[in-house]
């Protein structure tokens, strides 16, 4: 594992990301993971195995604000995130990356792929925030407590319940403020109507993963995903809610690793 922080030009301005890399830097294609409000954390331990077990370059940025960092004031929407991301993937001569994005990462990720898809090999969407579909609302995050959340972001939520109370000052401030960035990010709806259209421009091998026990962001709204992007596949994880990486990993990485291996043809 490697870490470091990358200062990237974005418009007439730069902002340094933190990233984290696991994996021999020659693999190819690299494979860049965005996470959601959870924090790069959350794919820690899944991004160190799957560049064991498949010889892979894996690339961790984190979102400016999230995890102690700062956040850009040249940063205010997931688009511009997203922008940020596309300058990284230049910057970093990242060649036909398959980027990968959970819950507000997988809007991010769809942003991305609508902006260059071309620059792209492959993308995965994976219970990602983003859609507006009519009758499956979002829970308003930001007005729920971490027992609430977690009760609705994993099928078996005893696993990964944590107690903030319990954390150290320093990760409890960490937190609230990765909060409140997602909040500036993202908004309280955590939805732009606007996507749908954008995500019909994307022309990248697409694969939308969502866990069967999502109560955060549910599998309908993944469904819609799916449908709004050409040609996109649809897997359902059965057992598992809104954190794949964390709750079914080696399902999650089965299906990354045989989407990533298939031949062009097949990835659809």
């Amino acid at each position: 594992m490697t870490a470091r922080t990358a200062t990237i030009p974005l418009d007439q301005t730069t902002v340094p990301v933190t990233i984290t890399e696991y994996g021999p830097a020659d693999a190819s294609p690299p494979v860049l993971f965005l996470h959601g409000g959870a924090g790069p954390q959350s794919f820690d331990a899944f991004a160190r195995s799957f560049a064991e077990t498949h010889n892979a370059r894996v690339i961790i940025p984190t979102h400016p604000g999230f995890a102690g960092t700062e956040r850009h004031p040249a940063l205010n929407t997931i688009t511009d995130l997203a922008r940020l991301y596309v300058a990284l993937l230049e910057h970093e001569r990242l060649d036909n990356p398959v980027v990968v994005g959970n819950s507000v990462g997988g809007w991010i990720a769809a942003e991305i792929a609508a902006l260059t898809s071309a620059t792209l090999s492959r993308l995965v969407v994976v219970d990602a925030a983003g859609l507006a579909v009519a009758d499956h609302p979002v829970p308003d995050v930001f007005a729920l407590d971490f027992g609430q959340i977690a009760e609705l972001s994993y099928a078996d939520p005893d696993r990964f319940r944590v107690d903030p109370t319990t954390l150290p000052p320093a990760v409890r401030a960490a937190m609230a403020a990765g909060m409140q960035a997602l909040h500036d990010y993202a908004g309280a709806e955590m939805a732009d109507p606007t996507l749908t259209d954008r995500l019909a421009k994307i022309t990248v091998p697409t694969l939308v993963v969502w866990g069967d026990h999502d109560r955060m962001i549910d599998p309908e709204i993944g469904k819609a995903y799916a449908a709004s992007i050409p040609g996109a596949r649809f897997e359902l994880i059965s057992d598992t809610g809104h954190l794949p990486q964390l709750e079914a990993p080696r399902t999650f990485a089965a299906l990354l690793g045989d989407f990533i291996a298939a031949p062009e043809g097949s990835r659809r």
